[in-house]
């Protein structure tokens, strides 16, 4: 399971619990919670499509070991 896949299934756990709250403040926060989750998961799939490449910086042109 990716976290991706966590995070959807713990937004899910958050709306699941949202719908059987009577309590309006603890619906709202389960379900700001859920959004929350769905968020995470939506960067986590953005994160797992990129392909990070480093280079590294240019030397600096005063740098002592260019003078060599």
């Amino acid at each position: 399971m990716t976290s991706g896949d966590t995070y959807l299934f713990r937004a899910a756990e958050f709306f699941a619990k949202a719908e059987s709250e009577t309590n309006p403040a603890m619906r709202a926060g389960f379900e700001n919670l859920a959004r929350a989750y769905l968020r995470l998961a939506e960067q986590a799939l953005r994160n797992a499509q990129t392909d990070i490449i480093y280079e590294p910086a240019p030397p600096k042109l005063d740098d002592p070991e260019l003078k060599r």
